[in-house]
């Protein structure tokens, strides 16, 4: 009986963890209706009912703020490859550029108007300024922003998900604020010590 060669085995254990990576790239799919509550729990409309977006219809914050009903915040999602959040950017404010991972985002803007934008692979820039009912799509995994250039009003957005748990990788903070030496940094930037260290400061929460 032939075996097998060493390249051949090889080669095939290889596509199947390329398969296997390739599966595990997005939410997988339920084999049960619903991901259950924990053991004993009683299951009714509650379990499937979120009540943490209210706040986004009656106060808004002074500063750019993402309300999330992510499957962190609504457990309910498991399983079901859907969030969502509502944004609100007050006047002069904005979502700084930022990634999601595991989903492209689909944004309604329901008051005011955003200027926003993505960067592709290739590094060709998109933008468009979005008015009261219109639809933007940011491709999965793009670097993206949304700004409210109003200086006099505020706007609200709505984004949809097709992901449980897309992820947000923001830029400034992840770059400047997540330990990478400010000399690597500089070397990166093709600036110096002292204005990496300037940027630095400015990203840093004022202390309470």
């Amino acid at each position: 009986m032939a075996f097998p060669s060493t390249k051949s085995t090889t080669l095939f254990f290889f596509f199947i963890l390329t398969i296997f990576s390739i599966a595990k790239s997005s939410d997988p799919d339920p084999i049960v209706d619903f991901f259950s509550s924990p053991l004993g729990a009683i299951i009714n409309g509650s379990s499937f009912t979120f009540t943490g977006l209210r706040s986004a219809f009656t106060d808004f914050p002074p500063n750019f703020k993402p309300t999330k009903a992510t499957f962190s915040e609504f457990p309910a999602l498991l399983g079901q490859s859907v969030s969502m959040a509502i944004l609100q950017y007050p006047a002069g404010t904005i979502n700084p550029p930022h990634t999601h991972p595991r989903s492209a985002e689909l944004l309604l803007v329901v008051s005011g108007s955003l200027q926003v934008g993505f960067i592709d692979t290739t590094n060709q820039f998109f933008n468009q300024t979005l008015q009261v009912g219109d639809l933007f799509v940011f491709p999965k995994g793009l670097v993206h922003f949304q700004f409210n250039a109003d200086p006099g009003n505020s706007a609200t957005a709505i984004a949809a998900f097709a992901s449980a748990n897309p992820g947000t990788v923001s830029l400034p903070p992840t770059v400047f604020t997540s330990g990478i030496s400010d000399e690597v940094l500089a070397e990166a930037f093709k600036t110096d010590v002292a204005v990496i260290r300037s940027i630095k400061v400015g990203l840093t929460p004022p202390k309470s």
